[in-house]
C-alpha cells in the first residue's frame, strides 16, 4: 500500500483546498511543490525596506470568503491562525481630472453616492443587486459548480421550469452581454462607469468581452458584501493556516519537490510521480495536478505509454494564454496624501484610470502587444487597514497592472525603446515603472517626499516564480467565452478528469478559472471518495 491516498502537484490556492477538503474526509495527502515555498500567487515578503510586508501577487480576498471553501474550511483556518481586515470603503476610482467616485459597504450610501452623480443610478444599481441576489442560488451554481453534473441539469429544468424556456433564453442572453454595453445603458453616469470597467481586467476580461456586464453585477454584489479583505499580517498568513491544517489531518507538505512525470500502473492508471532526479511516490487513489494545460500534457505527461487522444491533442495545441501581469510595489515613509476626496486614502483597492474608453483603449494596446500610453493602476493601500504591514507612521502601496503585454511590440506612448525579440528587460521594466510613478505623483500631493523604496515585476518576472503565469498571466490561461465555463480548458472536457484513470486537473486553467476561491480544488474534492 502507498504512503498516500493523493499526491497533489502543485501548492496554490485550489491545491490547498483539494488537500484539506480530501484530508478532512480522512484521506492520506501529500502536497508536492518545486519551488522553496507553497502558495502559488499567495506569497509574503519583506521586498522593500525592513519591516515593510507586501503580498508579492495576490492580495485581496473577496472571493475566498465569499467561497464556499472557506465555508467548509474557515473555522478550521481560523483556528491556526488565519485572521482577516476589513475596511468600510473597499474600492474606489480616480480619474486624471482629480474626480472620484468611492464605493462602500453600506447600500443607502452608494444609493446617494450614484444619485448624486446622475438622477437614477442609485435607483438602477439598487435595482441591479437586487435582481441579481434574487437569481443569486442559480447564477452561483452556474459560476461555480460543477457543470458536467446531474446537479446543474436540475438547477438549469428547475430555472427553466419556474421561468418559462423563453425567459431563461432570455436570462442566458443578458448574462452574455459584454460590459461596455451594460455599462452605458444602465448608467447615465460616466463616472460610475468609470468605477465598474475596470473590474472586468480582474477577470480576464476586457469591457467588450461577452459575459464581462454579469461579472461586474457579480463583482458589485461581492464588494458590497464583503469588501475586498486581505489577510492580518499577509496572505502567507492563510497559506500557513492551510499547512497546519494539512499536517493535523495527517497529511504532508514538500517544497523543493519537482515533478517531472506521472506514473503509469496497470491499464494505464495514473498510481504516483517522479520527482526530477529519479525518486518515485506512489497514492494509491490518484494524481491531482495544479498546473497548465501545456505542463500537465506536454510535460508531466510526456511519457506516457499511449499517446493522448486527439481532441486533448488539439485542445493543447490551440489553447491560449492571457494578458501579462506587473506588480509594482513601495515602502512609503507616511501615508499617502491624496489630492481631492480625504476619503481616497481609506479605499482598500483604488482604480487609476480615465475611464470606460481609457480601459478599452489600455486593453486593446495591450492585447496588440503595445505598452498602454495611460493603463489602469490597481493600488491597494493594505496598511490603512491593517498597521502590521508597515512600521507604526509608515505605509506600503501594492499596484497591479493588469494590461501589460506578455510579448513586446512596441509602445503605444512611443516614448520608451521596446527590444526587438518582445521580452522584458529589467531597463524596459524600470522605464515603464517610471510611467506609472508619474501618475501617482500626479495624484499624491507628498509622494516624493515619502517614497522610501520600489520593487518591480515585469509579466518575466512573475513567471520566474511561478511557472503557471505563462507571460505574466496570472489567470492560467485566456478567459474569453470560447475557452471558458464548459470549455475549459478544453472544448472536449469534463469538469476535472482527464482521460488518464487516476489522473485530474485543477487550477485557473480549469473551471470555475481564475481567482483565490479555491473553486476548482473544492469541486474535484468534493466529488472523490
Amino acid at each position: 500500500m502507498a504512503d498516500f491516498d493523493y499526491i497533489i502537484v502543485g501548492s496554490g490556492i485550489n491545491a490547498l483546498v483539494a488537500a484539506t477538503m480530501l484530508g478532512k474526509k480522512g484521506r492520506r495527502v501529500l502536497v508536492l511543490e518545486r519551488n522553496d515555498r507553497i502558495g502559488g500567487c499567495l506569497r509574503t515578503e519583506e521586498i522593500t525596506e525592513p519591516g515593510f510586508v507586501h503580498d508579492v501577487m495576490a492580495t485581496t480576498m473577496v472571493l475566498f470568503l465569499t467561497s464556499p471553501a472557506y465555508g467548509a474550511l474557515g473555522k478550521d483556518l481560523e483556528a491556526r491562525g488565519l485572521e482577516f481586515c476589513h475596511a468600510d470603503l473597499p474600492t474606489g476610482v480616480l480619474r486624471p481630472d482629480g474626480s472620484s467616485v468611492i464605493f462602500s459597504k453600506d447600500r443607502r450610501r452608494n444609493i446617494t453616492t450614484f444619485e448624486a452623480l446622475a438622477a437614477g443610478d442609485g435607483k438602477t444599481f439598487d435595482r441591479e443587486m437586487n435582481l441579481l441576489g434574487a437569481d443569486a442560488a442559480f447564477l452561483f451554481s452556474l459560476l461555480g459548480g460543477a457543470l458536467w453534473s446531474g446537479g446543474t441539469l436540475k438547477s438549469v429544468a428547475k430555472q427553466g421550469w419556474s421561468k418559462g424556456l423563453r425567459q431563461l433564453a432570455a436570462w442566458f442572453g443578458d448574462a452574455l452581454t459584454p460590459a461596455r454595453g451594460y455599462l452605458e445603458t444602465a448608467y447615465k453616469s460616466e463616472a460610475v462607469q468609470a468605477l465598474w470597467a475596470p473590474w472586468v481586467l480582474h477577470c480576464g476580461l476586457a469591457p467588450e468581452s461577452a459575459y464581462s456586464a454579469e461579472m461586474v453585477k457579480v463583482i458589485g454584489f461581492a464588494v458590497e458584501l464583503a469588501g475586498c479583505p486581505i489577510v492580518k499580517g499577509g496572505a502567507i498568513n492563510l497559506v500557513k493556516a492551510f499547512e497546519r491544517l494539512i499536517a493535523d489531518q495527517g497529511g504532508a507538505v514538500r517544497t523543493g519537490a519537482e515533478v517531472e512525470g506521472i506514473l503509469a500502473g496497470p491499464g494505464s492508471r495514473a498510481v504516483g510521480v517522479r520527482l526530477t532526479g529519479g525518486e518515485t511516490i506512489k497514492a494509491d487513489a490518484g494524481v491531482v495536478c495544479s498546473v497548465t494545460p501545456h505542463q500537465l500534457y506536454d510535460r508531466l505527461l510526456r511519457d506516457w505509454p499511449q499517446p493522448a487522444p486527439a481532441d486533448i491533442s488539439e485542445g493543447v495545441a490551440r489553447y491560449r494564454y492571457g494578458k501579462g501581469n506587473m506588480q509594482i510595489h513601495y515602502a512609503l515613509s507616511a501615508p499617502p496624501r491624496w489630492k481631492g476626496d480625504l476619503d481616497l486614502a481609506k479605499v482598500a483597492l483604488l482604480h487609476l484610470t480615465p475611464g470606460l474608453d481609457g480601459v478599452s483603449r489600455a486593453t486593446n494596446e495591450c492585447e496588440r502587444g503595445l505598452l498602454p500610453a495611460e493603463p489602469t493602476v490597481c493600488i491597494g493601500q493594505p496598511a490603512s487597514f491593517d498597521p502590521s504591514r508597515a512600521p507604526e507612521g509608515k505605509s506600503v502601496l501594492w499596484l497591479q497592472l493588469p494590461e501589460t503585454p506578455r510579448f513586446i511590440k512596441g509602445d503605444a506612448a512611443d516614448e520608451l525603446h521596446t527590444p526587438a525579440d518582445g521580452r522584458w528587460t529589467e531597463e524596459l521594466r524600470e522605464r515603464y515603472a517610471d510611467r506609472i510613478e508619474a501618475l501617482l505623483i500626479r495624484h499624491i500631493e507628498n509622494f516624493s517626499e515619502i517614497k522610501l523604496s520600489r520593487r518591480t515585476y515585469s509579466p518575466a518576472d512573475l513567471e520566474t516564480m511561478n511557472m503557471n503565469l505563462v507571460g505574466g498571466d496570472p489567470y492560467g490561461g485566456f478567459c474569453g467565452l470560447d475557452q471558458f465555463f464548459l470549455w475549459r480548458p478544453f472544448k472536449s472536457s469534463v469538469n476535472h478528469r482527464t482521460h488518464v484513470p487516476g489522473l485530474y486537473h485543477i487550477g485557473a486553467s480549469t473551471h470555475p478559472g481564475p481567482g483565490l476561491a479555491g473553486g476548482s480544488g473544492f469541486l474535484l474534492a468534493s466529488s472523490l471518495r
